[in-house]
């Protein structure tokens, strides 16, 4: 179950990413212009050209209107012999940053801060530092940025310069939230709203209220609080009419109470969304709140809702390729089916979270890669330009440390590279572990009912014989066992006390049933802690029961069945021993008899065994020995068990 991210880090993301090769203005286009001094009458045009290019920057289908302005400023400048002002030159790095031309936005971007400082244009210096942090941000250079923003925000104050503040510091709360600096990310929001209200600048104010909202629902908790901004958020949003945001707030209220347990509250909260995501066509806030609600009911334990609405998650995530969506509802649809002890569906579930859980991180590994393309280019750029300007004082020198960044951004390759292959190693061996515990569940619980269905024989005949008192003797040790094996069945693996325990209810319901027809004795080594070492659970009752069933019940006399537990280098030593027929006799008997019937819980243990040994790297391994007298009469079997120790 999570959370709905912010919208501006989702957008800042996207245009991080946007970075195809882009058609910005070349750098050198407006380099060998004379310095003739601009007339009042020239900046005046340049200005214009300036705000023109300003009223269209931010909408993606106009940029090739600003790419027109800019042109045209240059063609003007080249005409009247004159070098850019600081207004066209911003417009320039302005434009460059948003059609991914990073290179040229920095180079754009310094000298307008250059520029502005020189005609004393402070308004314009402010944008100049605030465009500068945007791009380091952009970029990856956090502390660049955050400095960059912060003399940006100093120079609005001073001059009490509307329309900025509030943007900036919701960009300004994105940067402390990827150095996972919470607490200045909070304050950064919290200061974006007081602006927001300062400014009358509603937009500024809604995304605050979210922003907000959001990081104190999930990072910075405070349930209380979180709820009181999202109803503020949700209440500006409708009266702006704005839906996205309307279902947005909905859905993270509905995450915040979920996190308090409150499921009801959460269920409204999740389904209200809805009512205005589905018409408007927010499929990523409608799959976020079907998966959500779905979960919840999973923990209702109202499996046919959860189910329902998991799958209605699922078919809209597919639509858009929604791996991260995908991967966290498959996890908790497999957690979902592991409650209700369906191993089968769990683990069909787990593989398709893997699956798009490895999509997932595919897609972000390349994220990655092409951030880090990113911040190399610009770090090389920045770099050439300061070795170009030395090179004219030492060549020699400048050899040298274009050889020694090759050789830098070579060993950062590799070790990408060596770490996303140890990654993915590690992820194969955590799913092939998951994969054995699962089918280890599985076997467990083909045990519970093997185990139970001969328990019941003895009680049916108990009440045949219309015995009242031993019946009720048995059923009460049959209730503490069933409670005893059920409650370890839920575990891979258990202490030894726990399975010894569970045993010894097992010996006492069978000498009972079969009115003390054999005696018993378990023991165990002074060095064994029982409550330390654990072993696979239900491993050596099955054991017990065959030479019980098939060598001590068919055999004249009373038996004796012996049960010894030794520490030895690096296993324990189980020593099953009985004095019945033997197995070969036994196997006469079932021949003569006419029984096909092959040992369930045996059979089981096998195959459990060989998991174990698969999952640890052990040796565990059974040992069958016929005990004979001196005239090689059958007098028995011992069975041996060697298993690993684990902790």
């Amino acid at each position: 179950m999570k959370g709905i991210s912010s919208l501006i880090i989702i957008i800042v993301l996207f245009f991080a990413v946007s970075c195809a090769e882009a058609a910005g203005i070349p750098y050198n286009k407006i380099q060998g212009l004379s310095l003739k001094r601009l007339t009042r009458k020239d900046t005046a045009i340049l200005n214009t050209y300036a705000r023109k290019g300003f009223s269209q920057i931010r909408w993606k289908g106009t940029l090739k209107n600003v790419e027109s302005y800019i042109d045209s400023a240059l063609v003007y400048c080249e005409k009247r012999g004159i070098n850019p002002n600081a207004a066209l030159t911003l417009l320039m790095a302005d434009y460059a940053l948003s059609t991914g031309n990073y290179q040229s936005a920095s180079d754009f971007s310094t000298d307008a801060i250059r520029l502005a400082e020189e005609e004393g244009d402070m308004p314009l210096l402010a944008r100049a530092y605030i465009l500068m942090g945007t791009y380091n941000f952009r970029t990856g250079f956090y502390i660049e940025s955050i400095s960059n923003f912060r003399r940006g925000l100093e120079i609005a104050d001073e001059i009490n310069l509307k329309g900025i503040k509030p943007g900036t510091l919701g960009t300004l709360s994105n940067v402390y939230l990827q150095l996972g600096d919470y607490k200045e990310a909070q304050k950064a929001q919290e200061d974006m709203i007081k602006a927001a209200l300062a400014e009358n600048d509603s937009a500024a104010l809604l995304s605050g209220y979210y922003q907000l909202g959001t990081h104190l629902a999930d990072r910075n908790r405070d349930f209380k609080l979180a709820d009181s901004i999202l109803k503020q958020c949700f209440r500006l949003a409708e009266s702006r009419a704005d839906t996205g945001f309307m279902s947005l707030a909905l859905a993270n209220a509905g995450w915040n109470f979920y996190r308090e347990n409150l499921y009801d509250s959460s269920l409204i909260y999740y389904k209200k969304s809805l009512t205005y995501a589905l018409p408007a066509n927010l499929d990523g806030t409608s799959a976020n709140a079907y998966g959500n609600l779905g979960t919840i009911y999973r923990d209702l334990r109202d499996t046919r809702n959860s189910l329902e609405n998991y799958s209605k998650s699922i078919a809209i995530a597919m639509k858009h390729k929604d791996f991260y969506t995908l991967q966290w509802v498959y996890k908790d649809m497999s957690d979902l089916y592991i409650s209700r002890r369906d191993t089968a569906q769990a683990y069909k579930n787990f593989v398709k979270f893997k699956q798009y859980y490895d999509s997932l991180t595919i897609q972000r590994n390349r994220q990655g890669l092409s951030d880090a393309r990113l911040r190399y280019e610009t770090e090389t750029h920045q770099k050439e330009v300061e070795l170009l300007s030395f090179r004219l004082k030492n060549r020699s020198l400048l050899m040298y440390g274009i050889t020694a960044l090759t050789i830098l951004a070579l060993a950062v390759v590799l070790l990408f590279f060596r770490g996303t292959k140890l990654k993915a190693k590690r992820r194969m061996a955590d799913m092939n572990r998951k994969i054995s515990e699962l089918t280890q569940a599985n076997l467990r619980q083909q045990m519970n009912p093997h185990f139970i269905f001969n328990t019941l024989n003895s009680i049916q005949y108990y009440m045949y014989q219309h015995d009242k008192l031993a019946t009720n003797n048995y059923l009460t040790k049959f209730t503490s066992l069933m409670r005893k094996v059920l409650d370890n069945s839920q575990h891979t693996s258990i202490t030894l006390n726990d399975e010894l325990d569970a045993l010894r209810l097992y010996l006492e319901l069978e000498s009972i049933r079969f009115k003390d027809k054999f005696d018993y004795s378990i023991t165990v080594d002074e060095e064994i802690d029982t409550l330390l070492f654990k072993i696979p659970t239900m491993l050596i009752q099955p054991y017990v029961e065959n030479s019980i069933c098939h060598g001590l019940m068919p055999g004249e006399g009373k038996g004796m069945l012996k049960i010894d537990l030794k520490l030895e280098d690096d296993h324990i030593s189980c020593v099953i021993e009985d004095n019945g027929i033997g197995r070969e006799a036994a196997q006469k008997r079932k021949a003569t008899q006419g029984e096909n019937h092959n040992s369930l819980g045996t059979q089981i243990v096998s195959s459990r065994l060989d998991l174990v040994n698969a999952l640890y790297g052990t040796s565990l391994k059974t040992i069958y020995i016929d005990l004979k007298n001196k005239d090689g009469e059958p007098m028995g079997t011992r069975v041996e068990i060697h298993i690993p120790i684990m902790t």
